[in-house]
């Protein structure tokens, strides 16, 4: 029942902000459409005509998980910056639930409301280019599940790392294109980087997206390392963050920016 107060009431305020500042939650919707429009571009003016459908598509996949990392991974970091700026992160270790279980709610919060926004600019990038992928719910939800653990687990080490470091904003910023390279690298051409966070789970979406791969149809040992992956980085991202809370409040980082 905590657990479950503690969701609805980060929910709750990542859609308020989201709300109050409605003109720089629309710029960053469209600066991430103008980012895909000029990918598009770049492959209707030098791409190859015979691969250009085939390209969109990958394209559309790519830049939309893209978003969605970015989303998920980075904005917990930045999120951490602002409650130390705000003097409010010792508050947020007081509380019984700790900050470990308020950054958790808070990131499962991002994805819920982000992943509407990515809906729509998935919806957008279709009618832009007029290919309709392929939206098979059935294989995607539990695909994208254990993809996001691995994204919580990166998290939750980006946040350790605020909380000790404080200004890590210009890490942050690079942090999002090596997210993008993660993202739109194949796997066909770097297979070890299976083995990296979310990326496995981008490459079986994209399978199934583009190619119309379904549940029944996935290996098992894809499967298999979805969810070592999952299970591997959000136990790494949890004790990491939990062993920086222990640093940030040995040192008295907490009530200090």
């Amino acid at each position: 029942m905590r657990w479950y107060i503690l969701l609805k009431t980060n929910v709750r305020k990542e859609y308020i902000e989201l709300k109050r500042y409605l003109p720089n939650t629309i710029a960053m919707l469209l600066t991430f459409y103008f980012i895909f429009l000029a990918m598009f571009l770049g492959i209707q003016v030098i791409g190859d005509p015979g691969t250009q459908d085939v390209n969109t598509q990958y394209i559309i996949v790519n830049y939309v998980f893209w978003f969605l990392t970015v989303m998920v991974i980075n904005q917990i970091g930045f999120d951490i910056i602002n409650e130390s700026m705000r003097g409010t992160l010792e508050q947020l270790a007081m509380s019984p639930m700790g900050i470990w279980r308020i950054m958790t709610a808070r990131l499962v919060a991002t994805t819920i409301l982000n992943f509407i926004i990515v809906v729509i600019l998935l919806l957008m990038s279709m009618l832009t280019t007029g290919q309709w992928l392929n939206i098979d719910v059935v294989t995607i939800i539990p695909i994208l599940v254990l993809t996001l653990f691995s994204m919580y687990g990166l998290g939750l080490i980006i946040a350790g790392i605020s909380i000790v470091l404080k200004q890590v904003q210009a890490f942050l910023q690079i942090l999002q294109f090596i997210l993008m390279g993660l993202t739109f690298i194949p796997l066909s051409v770097a297979p070890i980087l299976s083995f990296f966070p979310f990326v496995k789970g981008v490459d079986l979406m994209r399978s199934v997206m583009i190619e119309g791969l379904t549940l029944s149809s996935i290996n098992l040992g894809d499967i298999a390392i979805l969810l070592i992956n999952a299970i591997i980085y959000f136990t790494l991202g949890l004790a990491t963050f939990l062993c920086c809370e222990r640093i940030a409040m040995k040192k008295g980082l907490l009530a200090q920016y």
